[in-house]
């Protein structure tokens, strides 16, 4: 019996799976919106929660938990520097999911999860303004 195990299991193992999360988490902080399934945002949102408490705190302490806790030390510096100062008057909910529809092939239920009062610019170049580049074709 599962007694006292918390999270969804993704039908992963346990190291695939915290993998997984954290790069979703550092996608997250680092562009500031990402499309995923529903299951894994609801999942993520506790563990993105969790690392801009830890940059509101500040400290050293703090920074080296946020890096354990994110692996990437450019990212935590944005967490202490812009988002903690960003929410500094928020007392938690830094995060929103939208839910988003079905997946084509699947029908798995896609979300948005994006932070709150989110930077427009850290967006990434999507396909639309990609296409929109001159392309010269060749034969």
């Amino acid at each position: 019996m599962r007694h006292g195990i918390s999270g969804r299991k993704f039908n992963r193992k346990v190291a695939h799976n915290k993998a997984l999360l954290v790069n979703l988490a550092k996608s997250l902080i680092k562009y500031e919106q990402l499309v995923t399934t529903l299951p894994k945002a609801k999942e993520l949102r506790p563990l993105v929660e969790k690392a801009i408490t830890l940059g509101k705190k500040g400290g050293l302490h703090k920074r080296r938990q946020a890096i354990s806790l994110l692996g990437d030390s450019s990212l935590v510096t944005k967490v202490m520097s812009g988002l903690s100062e960003r929410y500094k008057g928020r007392a938690g909910g830094y995060t929103r999911i939208l839910h988003n529809g079905f997946r084509k092939g699947d029908r798995a239920p896609m979300a948005v999860i994006e932070l709150i009062d989110r930077d427009e610019n850290a967006k990434p170049q999507t396909a639309a303004k990609l296409s929109a580049s001159p392309v010269t074709e060749q034969r």
